[in-house]
């Protein structure tokens, strides 16, 4: 998925409107996906976007993730620069797979 943007000095109006349109059509650039790492105890998720301060909201998209996220043992436990990290079941499980929107 593309997103427009626009720099910090652009004068074009209208790339300015179209940046701004898209952001009240809910288009924010600030999504990802994730799945769940096989065997291990912890997933790892890169996004240039991430700061320290940032909110992690998740979603599960398949049964699997479902199923994960209802057993309660599944929580972010650590977000930083560029990083965040996903604690869960260390489980043999594939498919386990999950979108996020991040703010902040």
């Amino acid at each position: 998925m593309t997103f427009l943007t626009v720099s910090p000095n652009e004068e074009d109006q209208r790339k300015q409107n179209n940046v701004i349109r898209g952001v009240m059509d809910g288009k924010t650039n600030n999504t990802g996906a994730f799945t769940v790492t096989p065997n291990a105890a912890t997933t790892v998720i890169s996004d240039l976007r991430i700061g320290a301060g940032s909110v992690i909201n998740v979603s599960p998209i398949t049964a699997a993730a479902a199923t994960e996220w209802a057993s309660g043992s599944m929580y972010i436990s650590s977000v930083g620069k560029q990083t965040f990290t996903v604690t869960h079941t260390n489980s043999a499980t594939t498919g386990r797979d999950f979108t996020y929107a991040a703010q902040g």
